[in-house]
């Protein structure tokens, strides 16, 4: 299965998903999460990071359920249009790396 490349606004979604679970998960590791979920680190840690923009459903059903997230408010967050918040670390917002 060939898969298309993601749009600017999945890239976007899939950012703000990755920053809502670390900011649910505040000081609850990673591991621990990630094993209650019953996914791997990896997996968390590249959807946490925005690298997995559109990960699976029972995965994000998952952690949200462990992070104690409704599915209703994770749509609503990662849904949102654009505020000025960036990703932790990127010092510059994802419409400006996408320009670049």
């Amino acid at each position: 299965m060939v898969r298309l490349p993601l749009t600017s606004a999945e890239v976007e979604r899939g950012e703000r998903l990755g920053a809502l679970l670390r900011r649910a998960r505040g000081g609850r590791s990673m591991l621990e999460t990630a094993l209650d979920a019953g996914v791997s680190p990896e997996t968390l840690r590249k959807i946490e990071s925005g690298r997995v923009a559109t990960p699976a459903f029972p995965t994000i059903a998952a952690i949200a359920d462990v992070l104690g997230l409704s599915l209703d408010a994770v749509w609503a967050e990662i849904n949102q249009p654009e505020r000025d918040v960036e990703p932790v670390g990127s010092g510059r917002s994802a419409r400006e790396r996408l320009a670049s």
